[in-house]
């Protein structure tokens, strides 16, 4: 297997653009956006690892960055997880108020507990930890949304009303990341088939989906029915898929 850092390049594309579809080329990666124009990706890179300790156990943790946007993103990995078939994973994208201040808005949080307690029960997995906030609008944005689903809009139609899609993020950067820890296959924690679309389209082999359904309550309900019947969460499901 080739050096990690030589793999071929997937980065983080900070743009309102939906990514409709993606093509190889010999030495690079573009992507066509839904506007028709074809973009350039540059590389995420590794910079450094260190040990972190958790309540879950000791991961150790990875950090990349886009040289190009200054874009900063980790990868916790628990055990051996190199040049290993179906690895436990979770692709999370950052979630201040849930991961952090404890929200009850969003299952984010939660989400992320459940999988690093998980990951640590096998003994083995990686989670990538991607800073787009808000499903890619930031965290001021994602006040302001807040804010007009206080005044009843649903998390989709809060998105839209400040001219954004309901969901920006973007995956691209997981193929770097994944090539530096020389992880060749998934099985990924999700509920969303949109996320294992695009990482397959990337060249990730994702042998199974694993539904990871956890934090539900009354403030997030409204939430979690918006996310099965806009975005496509599988919800209310106990088998992969």
């Amino acid at each position: 297997m080739a050096s990690p850092d030589l793999q071929a390049p997937g980065a983080f594309v900070n743009t309102k653009m939906r990514i409709s579809r993606f093509s190889v080329q010999p030495d690079c990666w573009y992507t066509s956006l839904s506007n028709g124009k074809e973009h350039f990706l540059m590389p995420v890179q590794f910079v450094a690892s260190c040990e972190l300790p958790t309540q879950f156990g000791k991961f150790i943790m990875h950090g990349f960055e886009d040289p190009d946007t200054g874009q900063e993103h980790v990868a916790l990995t628990f055990g051996s997880v190199a040049n290993q078939s179906g690895v436990l994973c979770r692709v999370h994208s950052e979630c201040l108020t849930g991961d952090c201040l404890f929200s009850m808005r969003c299952d984010c949080g939660s989400q992320l507990q459940t999988a690093m307690q998980r990951i640590s029960e096998q003994g083995a997995g990686v989670l990538l930890y991607l800073r787009q906030e808000g499903r890619g609008i930031g965290l001021i944005n994602k006040i302001r949304a807040y804010q007009l689903q206080d005044a009843g809009a649903d998390t989709v139609e809060a998105n839209e009303r400040l001219g954004f899609d309901a969901d920006l993020r973007d995956y691209t950067m997981c193929r770097n990341m994944f090539a530096h820890l020389q992880v060749g296959s998934v099985r990924l924690m999700t509920n969303n088939p949109v996320k294992v679309n695009a990482l397959t389209k990337l060249g990730i082999d994702v042998q199974d989906r694993m539904p990871i359904e956890t934090g539900h309550n009354d403030h997030n309900d409204r939430y979690l029915k918006t996310k099965a019947g806009k975005l496509g969460h599988l919800l209310g499901q106990s088998t992969g898929s």
